[in-house]
């Protein structure tokens, strides 16, 4: 599955790569590539912050000289910015336990290799290359990539890299909008390779894209509109998670594995409103599901739009085709509160497309 033209570059033991590394098995184990040091909201600011801070504490190159949850990530060997942070990827095998012998022993031995999904947290200072890629894959192309995630020392030299060969992107998470959001708020993307494979570090990071490319989001900058109802004032939409699925079969007597994609998950729409302005939904939810008026002329299109911090540019769309509401719950709300009563509307979704806006200088 080949790679044969990189296999004997990239194909690496296990041994090499920690030691490489520093890193013990154990401690690569229980998730040495999360992200466990980089919250700023600007992820090259994380990565000046760690470099400060590991030249200061040892001093000069007696110092501390890996930095870990510092993360650069490259797209097909070319540069796509920094990560917030990496979760997953090992390299493992199933064990399997054969028969009790006659000695009384159940012998032990691995099965096929399996190359687990890799997590990367992505603001909107990525390159235009990864939005591409979640742009097509929502628009069921399913196109393969390799993806390079590389863990950087204080000085930004490569201290470890990971090669993960023919992915597919296999979970998108956009976040939960919330206009009483103060933080800013980061895509989730899961990708699927078909092999993975480490490289011994070598050279620096070429760093992240400038700097007026590390476009910030705050969940409380968006807009939302569906058809011709009154969605101003929306204070809350929860979490996209929309998966594809993937499918693994066996290749001939090799131990590898090829990755197929199967079915797109479209999640439903769920917002809610103060109450005050939500009759528009509760007329619709009477007649599509009560009165039973819900053929296809009766859905609607949505579409919700993520705006930069003066709220004066669109950073991406997401778009709802044929939006069919099946749900209305009033809030709890205490007696005598003096909170705003508000409505949860649901909504089915048949489709969704993502399309990245923000432009680069």
């Amino acid at each position: 599955m080949a790679h044969d033209l990189v296999e004997g570059s990239l194909a690496t033991t296990r041994r090499r790569f920690l030691s490489a590394t520093g890193v013990t098995g154990a401690a690569l184990g229980l998730g040495l590539w999360r992200s466990g040091a980089a919250h700023a909201a600007d992820p090259a600011a994380s990565v000046v912050s760690a470099a400060a801070a590991a030249g200061g504490a040892g001093g000069g190159t007696g110092g501390r000289t890996f930095v870990g949850g510092v993360f650069a990530l490259e797209l097909d060997g070319i540069s796509a910015g920094f990560s917030r942070g990496i979760d997953g990827g090992a390299i493992t095998a199933d064990v399997i336990d054969e028969p009790v012998g006659p000695d009384g022993v159940a012998r032990k031995h691995i099965g096929g290799v399996k190359y687990e999904d890799i997590t990367v947290q992505a603001g909107f200072g990525m390159s235009k290359g990864i939005y591409d890629w979640i742009k097509a894959s929502l628009d069921r192309a399913a196109p393969r990539h390799t993806l390079t995630a590389q863990t950087l020392d204080a000085k930004l030299n490569v201290a470890s890299e990971r090669h993960f060969f023919d992915a597919l992107i296999s979970e998108v998470v956009i976040p939960a909008c919330d206009g009483s959001a103060k933080d800013p708020a980061y895509m989730t993307v899961t990708f699927a390779p078909e092999s993975t494979r480490d490289t011994p570090p070598s050279g620096k990071s070429p760093g992240a894209p400038p700097k007026d490319r590390q476009k910030t989001w705050l969940p409380s900058n968006f807009k939302l509109t569906i058809g011709d109802l009154p969605c101003s004032r929306v204070n809350k939409i929860e979490a996209l998670v929309i998966k594809q699925g993937v499918a693994s079969t066996a290749i001939g007597e090799t131990r590898d594995y090829e990755k197929e994609p199967t079915k797109v998950e479209v999640p439903n729409l769920v917002i809610t409103l103060p109450e005050s302005v939500a009759k528009p939904f509760y007329d619709w939810h009477e007649d599509f599901v009560i009165n039973g008026n819900n053929g296809p002329e009766a859905e609607k299109q949505g579409l919700l739009t993520l705006l930069s911090l003066d709220r004066k540019q669109e950073l991406a769309t997401i778009s709802f085709t044929n939006l069919g509401i099946f749900k209305l719950t009033p809030e709890k709300v205490e007696s005598h509160s003096d909170n705003i009563r508000r409505v949860k509307a649901e909504m089915y979704c048949e489709e969704i497309k993502f399309d990245y806006k923000a432009t680069w200088a």
